[in-house]
């Protein structure tokens, strides 16, 4: 269970605070690659599937992204509810923003670039261009969303969610 509302708030006064520090960068990267990874997971499933299924590259689109969002709010709201303690609602405030931005920049960037390289269109999942489009798409989706995670964080409008609940749940 979080502690008070005050240790929570000292939590993220220093989250807050490492964003103006020089690791800044690594700070941002990190909380990048937390989002990546839940992005990744639905992003891939959701490619598999359409591919598969041979659904067309609209419809395969539009279920990368969706479970790209259902993937990538499970893994940040999480941590939240099992470890500090909060309710769904409760957690859904502190993410909702932040993911919803963050989740939305990657998914744009990935999916146009998966599009481009032509991976979404591959005929099978065994095809090489579906796993060099799947891999262009992830490097370019965290390029794309690191900097706007940066700018999150720097205006509070996206929290240290993950280590915030953690570090107080201790």
């Amino acid at each position: 269970m979080l502690k008070d509302s005050h240790t929570r708030e000292l939590g993220e006064a220093q989250c807050h605070a490492d964003v103006e520090s020089p690791n800044a960068i690594g700070a941002s990267a990190h909380a990048t690659l937390h989002c990546l990874t839940g992005c990744v997971i639905g992003e891939a499933a959701g490619l598999f599937i359409g591919v598969s299924l041979g659904i067309g590259v609209f419809w395969t689109i539009v279920l990368a992204f969706g479970l790209a969002y259902v993937s990538g709010f499970t893994l940040a709201l999480f941590p939240l509810i099992r470890k500090a303690g909060l309710d769904l609602k409760g957690a859904m405030r502190v993410v909702w923003l932040g993911e919803l931005v963050s989740i939305t920049v990657m998914e744009i960037a990935m999916n146009g670039t998966d599009y481009w390289i032509g991976g979404v269109q591959a005929s099978s999942v065994l095809a090489p261009i579906f796993w060099i489009g799947l891999g262009v798409a992830i490097v370019v989706g965290f390029l794309a969303a690191w900097p706007v995670n940066h700018w999150l964080l720097k205006k509070e409008l996206k929290s240290c969610h993950i280590h915030v609940a953690i570090g107080n749940a201790q």
